[in-house]
């Protein structure tokens, strides 16, 4: 059975992310989940730093991803929340989420505000995207080398050379990914 991963809008905020993240999912190299909490943070947060987006667009997005990852949208966590403590409570819905999803893991970039003293009690780990997609490639290597292709040519405005691609993944924290891509695509 594919891991259960909750993505932490801090990772859904950069597309590059985002969209490599679902290209890994969709397939079922893993089980992808997130809230309407989740979404609506990192929407926001792209609106406040991108002005020539509009909420329409990011809805859009939205909408495709639960649309292509039709089980991914978490339910009925917010119950849990009040009894969580985490160092910044505002990711307590993160992990409600994470628990609701029977997630095994949260991907995310602030690994602080997920000690794993707190999460062990539900059997989940942390960990951030460069170790999750290294986990996958230790899991099912040419599953993610296809999804990793698959995705660099659905971009068309503009087209990316493979090293182009490495090189944005690279830029987005995937250091150890990257290494192990351009062995497999270069």
């Amino acid at each position: 059975m594919p891991l259960i991963a909750l993505l932490d809008a801090n990772v859904l905020y950069p597309a590059e992310l985002r969209s490599f993240l679902m290209y890994l999912a969709v397939p079922g190299i893993y089980r992808a989940k997130w809230s309407k909490d989740i979404h609506e943070e990192w929407m926001s947060n792209l609106l406040l730093n991108r002005p020539d987006l509009t909420r329409a667009q990011l809805e859009r997005t939205r909408e495709l991803m639960d649309k292509n990852a039709p089980d991914a949208l978490v339910t009925g966590y917010e119950s849990l929340i009040p009894s969580l403590s985490l160092p910044d409570e505002g990711d307590r819905h993160v992990l409600a989420a994470a628990i609701q999803a029977k997630a095994n893991v949260i991907v995310t970039n602030n690994l602080k505000d997920f000690p794993p003293e707190v999460l062990q009690e539900f059997e989940i780990e942390a960990r951030t995207p460069d170790e999750f997609v290294m986990n996958l490639l230790d899991l099912a290597a040419e599953d993610v080398y296809e999804a990793a292709e698959a995705h660099r040519l659905s971009l068309k405005n503009p087209a990316k050379t493979v090293a182009e691609y490495l090189n944005t993944l690279e830029s987005h924290g995937l250091v150890r990914t990257v290494a192990e891509l351009r062995l497999a695509l270069l």
